[in-house]
């Protein structure tokens, strides 16, 4: 459990040291890098995937919508509906921190023998809670997740 914790904290720290730049905290991150990879999704999506009271939500979304990171526009069809779009700014800082964080993961896969990749892959998968797995295999584009059969 102790080497999770620690790959957590060096993998989370390349971006918060860049996020520290802006003010920002691990929370925006969040945000910004589900809102930059769905844009137009709604708040409620948002709010389902972060898992996260509305209350904690909101003083995150209004500080990056205040700096111009993240903008809110009227659904088409329900014009209460808000959704959430990253500016260029924002979209580059997305992009900035996922490289990071890229980085890390590439260079680490690449220095694993193959079947251990998917092995990575599969021990993350298998660390979601069970209701969660085909929610997650929707987002992440990858059916075939936690499904392959064992040796």
């Amino acid at each position: 459990m102790e080497l999770f914790f620690f790959a957590y904290r060096d993998f989370v720290g390349d971006a918060d040291r860049l996020l520290e730049n802006y003010g920002f905290g691990r929370a925006h991150h969040r945000v910004l890098h589900f809102v930059s990879r769905r844009p137009g999704m709604t708040i409620a999506a948002l709010l389902d995937i972060l898992k996260i009271t509305k209350q904690s939500l909101n003083r995150v979304l209004k500080q990056l919508l205040d700096a111009g990171f993240v903008e809110a526009r009227a659904g088409a069809m329900d014009r209460r509906q808000r959704l959430l779009y990253p500016t260029p700014r924002g979209g580059q800082l997305a992009r900035e921190l996922a490289a990071l964080q890229s980085a890390r993961f590439r260079r680490v896969l690449e220095s694993l023998p193959a079947p251990t990749r998917e092995a990575a892959a599969e021990f993350l998968f298998a660390m979601l809670d069970p209701e969660e797995r085909e929610r997650v295999r929707g987002h992440l584009g990858r059916p075939d997740l936690g499904r392959s059969p064992r040796p």
